[in-house]
């Protein structure tokens, strides 16, 4: 009876026969040549398919580097960028003409009076009243008792330094504290954990990081962000920073909101970690976490949630009177979170709130080198150094305002959202983009340039945020 074994041998035996026989007479050295260079060619097309950039963006950004040759198209490229350039410069510097530029250090010290004269005079140039909340996504804060009391804990702390919590153990305390009531506003546990940061930059960084750290750990060789179309650029920044691959999921056209079929399609054995926004910048659209989630459980792959935006108005939207379907630690399958505090949560710009589910991913983000002369260095963030000023400001915002202040806050803003979207649809020839759920309204016009309102409305003193694939503004 012919076994399996025996079959097997039985093939390779004749096999090998019948090379025997394809490669009797041919000279020993054509013989090594011709098997040197198959194994050369399998791994040269090894290599081109095994690389972290998928092969289509390689080939496209080839075809581009060699387009951009073409004499006339170069000239083209490079007549357009001076025309930008010139534009920027004239745009970033025309307000300042009337200033004395100060461009060495003076020869002789100033006083003080002196200098906040100066001051006073930088800060009275430009056209456009932020002070009344006319420009989009610029402050966020405008009330006076709350600068007052921002500027008077600043002054207080703006000698401190983190990272000695042994010479400023309160602003450790403070920093303790702003991280544990932000993770109690989104529903975390005593095992949640968390930073504060310079901004949702910087946390969604942080958080990349640790799904890559982790993702190495696991064997992953080229690990993979995969995210919304609408997704914060930050996460672009971190790909490019990390040395990583990042895919973009498309939306659903009417709503915004990332394609949950999409997303679970191009998962692979690459992908390190899944994103969704609460809102998305663009068009304010929350994406569907819990289905997000749902796939991060499926598949074992970590879910951050990117809540800079909205993350001081969705937690106290239900409390506020408005539905919001779960996006927090609630959800199973959620990670991380980030969430900025100089945005609703009113506290000065430099401070955003890393949160993750539990201590051990917390511990990818950590940086330490033990063998520096200097001694140990160690770093929870990214920054060495960090403004204690900032974070005692941030926790003051926060102990001032209370749970009730914001949602009161969000009360108006959610409210203000809903009546400015329900007048933009009683306009014929506008058209509103996404689902307006917490604080952004982005509508565009199919009868004309949308593009030509918005400048119409920077005319006006209104200065709105405008934004491509679709064209509109919000």
């Amino acid at each position: 009876m012919l076994t399996v074994k025996n079959l097997v041998k039985e093939t390779v035996s004749k096999s090998i026969e019948r090379v025997d026989e394809d490669l009797a007479g041919v000279p020993p050295w054509k013989v090594v040549a011709g098997t040197a260079g198959t194994c050369l060619a399998i791994h040269y097309v090894y290599t081109i398919l095994d690389h972290k950039i998928p092969l289509h963006i390689r080939v496209k950004n080839c075809v581009f580097r060699l387009v951009k040759k073409i004499p006339s198209v170069k000239q083209k490229i490079t007549d357009e960028k001076e025309k930008i350039r010139k534009s920027f410069v004239e745009e970033m510097t025309g307000a300042c003409a009337q200033l004395q530029e100060i461009l060495t250090l003076p020869d002789d010290s100033s006083t003080n009076d002196q200098v906040l004269s100066l001051v006073n005079d930088y800060l009275g140039v430009g056209g456009m009243n932020w002070k009344e909340g006319a420009m989009s996504g610029t402050v966020y804060n405008c009330s006076k008792e709350g600068l007052q009391l921002i500027s008077e804990v600043y002054g207080l702390t703006s000698l401190t330094n983190p990272l000695h919590p042994d010479a400023f153990p309160g602003i450790r305390q403070m920093e303790m504290e702003v991280v544990r009531m932000t993770c109690h506003m989104f529903n975390g546990d005593s095992k949640t954990v968390g930073c504060v940061t310079t901004g949702g930059t910087e946390s969604i960084i942080l958080a990349c990081k640790s799904y890559r750290d982790m993702a190495i750990e696991k064997g992953i060789k080229y690990p993979e962000i995969l995210c919304p179309v609408s997704a914060h650029a930050a996460f672009d920044k971190a790909a490019d920073m990390l040395g990583i691959s990042i895919r973009h999921v498309p939306l659903d056209p009417e709503s915004m909101r990332v394609n949950i079929s999409a997303m679970r399609g191009m998962i692979s054995g690459n992908t390190m970690m899944l994103v969704g926004s609460a809102p998305q910048f663009p068009h304010g659209s929350i994406d569907p976490i819990q289905e997000i989630a749902a796939l991060g459980i499926r598949y074992n792959i970590p879910v951050h949630v990117d809540a800079c935006l909205g993350g001081f108005l969705i937690p106290f939207m239900n409390s506020a009177g408005f539905q919001v379907p779960a996006f927090d630690f609630s959800v199973p399958g959620v990670t991380s979170i980030s969430a900025d505090t100089h945005k609703y949560g009113y506290a000065p710009k430099g401070t955003s709130v890393i949160m993750y589910r539990n201590a051990k991913i917390r511990s990818y983000q950590w940086f330490s080198f033990p063998d520096w002369p200097g001694g140990i260095y160690a770093t929870p963030t990214i920054g060495g150094s960090r403004s204690g000023g900032i974070i005692a400001a941030c926790w003051a915002t926060m102990v001032s305002y209370g749970k009730q202040g914001y949602i009161q806050a969000t009360r108006e803003i959610v409210s203000t959202t809903k009546k400015i979207a329900e007048e933009i649809k009683t306009v014929p020839s506008l058209k509103i983009v996404g689902r307006p759920d917490v604080s952004v309204v982005a509508f565009t016009s199919e009868s004309f340039n949308v593009y030509s309102l918005s400048d119409a409305l920077k005319g006006r003193g209104w200065a709105l945020n405008a934004l491509q694939f679709p064209e509109c503004v919000h």
